[in-house]
Parts: C-alpha cells; structure tokens; sequence
C-alpha cells in the first residue's frame, strides 16, 4: 500500500498556444497504488492488480478501472476541484500525442516505489526510474508532434507530481526477504532512499521540470495490514517513526533542491497528520471503522486484496479504510480537501472538470 497521500496537480499553460494546438491544464503523475489509475491492470505478469470486483464499485459505472479503491484516488478529487482533466494511465490503448496535450499522462504504478528493487514479489510494477523513463519517452512523442521549442515551453511550465516511498519501506525494508532489511541500518535506509530520490528528482529537472510536488507519508503502520500483523492490534510504532524520519528528511531534499536546482520550485505536501487524526479520531470525521478494511473476507486476516468473493462494510462512507492497504473513498475526499487548503490550490479550468456524477461518493446501504 502507499498510505502515502499520492496527488496529482495542474500544468499551468492557460490559454497557451503551441503550434497550433490550444494547451490545456493537464496533469504528469508518479506515483504508487494510491494515484494507479489502470497501468497495472495491463501488465500481465503483475499480480498487484485492482482489476476485479469490488474495486471501484463508487466510481462511475461501478467496475474495476485500476485505482485501488472503491472510488477515487485523492489526484482525481483535487484534480475535479481545480478543473484540471483526469489523466489516462500510460498503459491506455487510447494514449497518443492529442490524449498527453489534452489530459497528461499518470504514469503512477501499484507496488512502486523510490527504489528499484521495491515491490519486487509483485513482479510487474514500475519503479520511479522506470516511470521517469516512461516519461523521457513520451517528452520525445510530444518534441516529434510540435517542435523542439514548443516542446521544451511545455514541459517546463509543467507542474509534476512524485508520491511514493511507502511500499519502499512495507515492500522492502520491513521485509525480511529483501536485501534492503538487512544491508542497512534505519538512518543508512533513509539515507539511501534519499540519494536516490534527490537523483531522479535531478534528472526530472534535467528532462524539463521546473515546478514539482513531493508527497510525504501517512502513518503508514496504521493501515490494516500493519495492525493485523502487530500482537496487539495496534498500530506499529517503528514503522510510523520510519514515515516521519522520511517525510523529515525529503522535506529537507525539497528545499535543498529547489535553492540548487536552477529555475526550480519544489513543494513538499505532508498529508500524516490529517490522516493520523483521521485514525486516532474516527467520529471526528464521520467514520465509525479506521482499524479494519471495508472490503475483506470477514474474520479471515488478512485479505490482501478485494475479491469478488469479498464481503463488503453496510455502509463504505464510514470506513476509513477500503482494503487492507488503501483508503475509501471518503478518506481520500477529505485527505484532498486538506492537501487543496495547505498547498493553497485555485480553480484553474473550471469547465473541463469531471462531472459530479463520474465520481460520486460511496453509497451507503451496501451489504
């Protein structure tokens, strides 16, 4: 899972012209699980997959799409509430050189992470690396279609998205089977993952960008899986202090970064404490669940993904939680929210915004 609040944003390019095609706000996303919108469920030696029911039963017709989740991600509300398009997964058969000038690309992979060796029990997954190479190439489809000139004014009045690092650390570092666990010390592993992250973020600036988001954490040892696997049930601690000691020291990269890095801004988007609240106070929020999936085979734990013969909660809305890994629906509304009122985002598009009713909120009443 990535309880890594993985958000998608806007290219500011209003009203610009390029060479005869009229440049909307789009979107470039990098990310895991929480911002997939389908590229997994075309990898077909993948098994990290939301490819069957019940996931996105609350998002429009009510089949699987590819998002991890009943519903939407959190870059899709943001995305609807500044007016910015939803982008297509880099694995869409429909993708070509309009689609990416019209809507972006999301380039986001379930069980990806900041290092290539991550998600590797998986099998199929692109690692950051990998979807910054993906990138490269479709910055060369856009310089082929309009032009060297128009190409570089494009992506550098980009704005990218990069959210991953919690499958680096519940899909490597916590697990005895990776290298990773035993080859470093907490500090060397943070260490690691920032030497590698300060690289691409490096040469996604060398590749054009010139405005970045980087996402932080969540607490990432509250989700399901991680209280099932503790001896009390309750959260685990170590791997929490692992998602501060990240969010700590890639905050400190984004402001290095962006006073190194020539013509650069990279903002650092921390999304732990709302959803820490979110957890610690369920009521607060509507929620009446925040320790257990939604979406699960009843008393059998641990149901690492939704299936259809999973049983689902009678009323997804209060659950904080949409399967082991994920949040709901209603979680990811309100971690969005947050993150729009932080980061101070505005309306930019307003009219080419997803109609309310391709991303309604879960019913209640489903048994």
């Amino acid at each position: 899972m990535a309880l890594t609040v993985a958000v998608a944003i806007m290219l500011t390019i209003l009203g610009a012209a390029i060479e005869g095609y009229n440049c909307k706000v789009v979107q470039f996303i990098l990310g895991d699980s929480l911002s997939d919108v389908g590229n997994n469920n075309y990898l077909s030696r993948g098994i990290a997959r939301a490819s069957l029911p019940w996931y996105g039963i609350d998002f429009g017709d009510g089949l699987p799409n590819g998002r991890f989740s009943n519903g939407r991600t959190v870059a899709d509300i943001i995305g609807d509430k500044i007016g910015v398009p939803r982008p297509p997964a880099f694995l869409d058969p429909s993708l070509n050189e309009d689609v990416i000038l019209e809507k972006g690309v999301n380039f986001a992979s379930g069980g990806g992470g900041i290092l290539n060796e991550t998600g590797g029990l998986f099998i199929q997954r692109f690692s950051l690396y990998k979807q910054i190479e993906l990138f490269q190439g479709t910055r060369e489809l856009i310089q082929a279609k309009v032009g060297k000139n128009a190409s570089d004014k494009f992506f550098q009045e980009s704005l990218y998205v990069v959210a991953l690092g919690s499958n680096d650390f519940i899909n490597n570092y916590l697990m005895p089977v990776y290298a990773d666990s035993w080859t470093y010390t907490e500090d060397g592993f943070i260490s690691y993952l920032m030497d590698t992250l300060q690289a691409q973020l490096t040469l996604l600036h060398n590749l054009g960008a010139r405005k970045l988001m980087l996402f932080g954490l969540g607490p990432v040892g509250c989700i399901p899986l991680q209280r099932f696997l503790s001896s009390s049930g309750a959260c685990q601690e170590k791997t929490n202090k692992l998602a501060l000691s990240f969010n700590q020291a890639a905050r400190k990269l984004a402001n290095q970064l962006s006073s190194s890095l020539p013509n650069t801004e990279i903002k650092f988007g921390d999304a732990y404490d709302v959803v820490n609240d979110m957890i610690s106070n369920p009521e607060k929020y509507g929620f009446s669940n925040s320790d257990s999936p939604c979406c699960s085979l009843g008393k059998i734990r641990p149901a690492l993904t939704c299936i259809p013969a999973s049983r689902l909660c009678k009323d997804r809305s209060k659950y904080v939680f949409w399967d082991e890994y994920h949040p709901s629906d209603k979680a990811n509304e309100l971690i969005a929210n947050e993150m729009v009122k932080k980061l101070g985002f505005k309306p930019i598009n307003e009219t080419d915004a997803a109609s309310p009713s391709s991303a309604s909120a879960p019913p209640s009443d489903e048994d």
